[in-house]
């Protein structure tokens, strides 16, 4: 539809505002520009109302300063003054422990080895200690060189002032990390930049809002829908610029995850699962037995479904717009279905992402059911299997219904935009924007 003077004009002001750089397109014409930004206004008349919700939620949800009772019992299990040091092992002594390997099962459980480690940082740094070690710790090859996390008890002399706590790991971690930057940015450039801006947002979220409010007194479920759409309005915006096909994408996105609460709700009540079916979850209740742990399992489902849903959502938002724009003229009907065209294959491959993802996840679990040698059934119905089962059903549903709902809501606002009703819409914005300026 050709597009009268004011939205040729309107389309060349407003036209970064309303479509996010994208090297890899041709260049939109006006007439594209001007019914991007159309819809997006319409888009923002539903969106506006849930990211102030979402903001409404932050504020009031926000976690105090004081410590959790979860925190408070922690602390009661680390002597008073407890600090953490690194050091690096300078000789091994294998003490009652037979090299790892050899020996039977029985005496590498129970033995116990001696290393004697310089003391990198703190009071005592360069100083040498003697920390004893677990079976397992050795026979997983303490070598000569290998540097140690410990803990420092202020309360303790000589022997007992250092423990073993863990391996350090900064080298491997920090070189993976720039490794994964440097090959994002190098590749998605720009676009890459933004989305580790994005997912250091997203971190900041699970620090600062989530993990601490899971933690209190709020409700799992609450917590883990407002973080999760504060973190989806930001990183979607973020990675993808502020567009037309980013907005419908986060309109899919926030449906998707209504939908995996709302099934996700309604699955933890009615297959009774009680959360408790890790080492983590049973420390936690020895912390904290007032926490809500089935609330827990539902915030879980919600967080994971984050990445799948962001990553199907803004496939079929694209192939939306880009089908729209080659030919205006498809009707919504056709639109819809040949978007859906291209969402049966996501669909089918995602849906293997999300399963192997779980079954990778749980392989340790699962190979103790292997060797429990129990009937299927009952493994499937198990606590802990129906856990990873329900979690990987509920987020394979929302994702599955999302795909339609995007595509619909993308066509919808793409025709939308185009009507002589989006025109006018466009035309009083327009003067309305004017008016404020003067």
């Amino acid at each position: 539809m050709p597009s009268s003077p004011t939205h040729t004009h309107g389309a060349h002001t407003h036209g970064a505002h309303s479509h996010g750089p994208d090297p890899d397109a041709p260049p939109p014409t006006p007439e594209v520009l001007a019914r991007r930004r159309r819809a997006v206004w319409l888009m923002l008349l539903l969106l506006v109302p849930v990211g102030l919700a979402t903001v409404v939620g932050l504020v009031v949800l926000w976690p105090g300063d004081e410590p959790t009772r979860a925190e408070q019992a922690a602390e009661q299990f680390l002597p008073p003054g407890t600090t953490y040091h690194e050091g690096r092992v300078a000789s091994v002594d294998p003490g009652d422990c037979l090299p790892p390997g050899e020996g039977e099962l029985s005496q590498q459980l129970t033995c116990q080895a001696v290393v004697v480690v310089e003391v990198l940082d703190g009071p005592e740094a360069g100083e040498f200690q003697q920390v004893p070690i677990a079976a397992d710790v050795y026979t997983s090859g303490v070598e000569v060189d290998d540097v140690l996390v410990l803990t420092r008890d202020a309360a303790a002399e000589g022997a007992g002032l250092y423990a073993f706590y863990d391996y350090d790991r900064d080298v491997p971690i920090v070189a993976l990390t720039v490794a994964f930057a440097v090959v994002t940015v190098a590749v998605a450039r720009l676009r890459g930049l933004a989305a580790l801006v994005g997912l250091a947002f997203a971190f900041f979220v699970m620090l600062q809002f989530l993990l601490p409010g899971l933690l209190g007194d709020s409700s799992p479920t609450l917590i883990s829908l407002v973080g999760s759409a504060a973190i989806m309005f930001v990183v979607l915006y973020l990675a993808h610029g502020f567009s037309a096909r980013t907005t419908t994408a986060l309109v899919g996105t926030l449906f998707g995850l209504a939908l995996v609460a709302v099934l996700g709700a309604v699955a933890v009540a009615s297959a009774r699962l009680t959360g408790l079916t890790s080492e983590e979850t049973n420390t936690l209740l020895g912390y904290d037995p007032a926490l809500d742990f089935s609330g827990l399992v539902l915030a879980g489902v919600v967080v994971a479904g984050l990445g799948v849903l962001n990553d199907v959502t803004i496939t079929q938002a694209s192939a939306i717009w880009q089908l729209h724009e080659v030919d205006p003229g498809m009707t919504w009907r056709e639109l819809y279905r040949r978007g859906m065209t291209v969402g049966r294959d996501h669909i089918a491959s995602t849906v293997y992402t999300i399963v192997f993802a779980y079954a990778g996840a749980s392989l340790p679990l699962l190979m103790l059911f292997e060797v429990y040698a129990q009937p299927w059934d009952v493994v499937l119905t198990s606590s802990a299997m129906a856990e990873e089962v329900i979690r990987t059903l509920v987020g394979s549903i929302a994702l599955v219904l999302a795909v339609p709902v995007t595509t619909a809501a993308g066509a919808f606002f793409a025709k939308a935009a185009g009507t002589r009703a989006g025109a006018a819409t466009d035309q009083r914005l327009t003067a309305l924007r004017a008016r404020f300026a003067r």
